[in-house]
């Protein structure tokens, strides 16, 4: 998942409660809802949720698919998945979680009817294998539908924050953009095709994302965008509140063109990929 999967434990707070409840409600919940209105499941399906993090797809994809139906949240992270498994059960389908690799999906094939990603294939180290996998697990007939961020360039305020934790940092702008890396739609299009998957077709979906408690975007969305920097990781804590309070600067023109009502409030642009088996 989109953030989750570059956060750790060496983290000052617990990033994966943090991911649930910061990231999720303000830009998550409403890309789920955006990502299960094409995937447009059915009662009875069967749904496997690939990178499902703390769980919001799957838990939006239960009450969709109704009691009959199946739904697997799957990620490689264990502390995600114990976030997913604390939090309320919703109606409709039970929902199972299960720790594992999108590069080596641990079920037989035909297994599903659906298979869902939101926000995580620009994580995949083998995009082209995690691809082929979601075609194998499918039944015939079935669908994959993935969601990935549009450009930078059409993000300002990540963009600002990304320029600046790479400009302290020292390192390359593309070493913190991973989020954004996998904008374009011909890319993403070739490898589905290339897994065998017969039509692919796109759409565009956008979203308002309203960030709480604005003093609390910055430190966060710094963790996250570079807690897996090795950069990062080398800092001691002061060094790293120097970094949050450096970029907290540099941002200060960009928050204050965004603030809504106490909340930092802007789109953001995603590409959806429906292919059909």
């Amino acid at each position: 998942d989109l953030i989750g999967m570059q956060l750790n434990a060496s983290s000052p707070e617990s990033p994966f409660t943090t991911y649930e409840q910061y990231f999720v409600p303000a830009m998550f919940q409403p890309w789920a809802a955006a990502l299960l209105r094409r995937a447009g499941l059915k009662p009875n399906e069967r749904v496997l949720d690939v990178a499902c993090g703390t769980g919001i797809v799957s838990r939006q994809a239960a009450p969709l698919v109704g009691e009959g139906g199946r739904v697997v949240g799957l990620d490689m992270n264990a502390a995600m998945l114990s976030v997913a498994r604390s939090l309320a059960r919703p109606a409709g389908a039970e929902i199972v979680w299960q720790e594992g690799n999108a590069m080596s999906l641990p079920f037989d094939a035909e297994s599903f009817d659906v298979v869902l990603c939101q926000h995580g294939m620009q994580f995949f180290p083998d995009l082209a294998r995690s691809i082929r996998e979601m075609h194998r697990v499918l039944a015939q007939d079935g669908r994959a539908v993935a969601m990935v961020l549009q450009g930078l360039d059409r993000h300002p305020v990540f963009k600002a924050l990304m320029e600046s934790v790479a400009r302290h940092l020292a390192i390359p702008l593309s070493a913190v953009m991973t989020p954004f890396s996998l904008s374009n739609w011909e890319t993403l299009k070739t490898h589905f095709i290339s897994a065998g998957f017969k039509e692919v077709t796109h759409f565009q979906e956008t979203i308002e994302a309203r960030f709480p408690e604005p003093p609390r975007f910055v430190p966060r969305s710094v963790l996250s965008s570079a807690a897996a920097i090795p950069a990062f990781a080398a800092l001691e804590p002061s060094e790293r509140a120097g970094l949050i309070a450096a970029v907290a600067a540099d941002l200060g023109d960009v928050m204050a063109a965004h603030l809504r009502a106490g909340s930092i409030a802007f789109p953001m642009f995603a590409h959806v990929a429906v292919a059909n088996k």
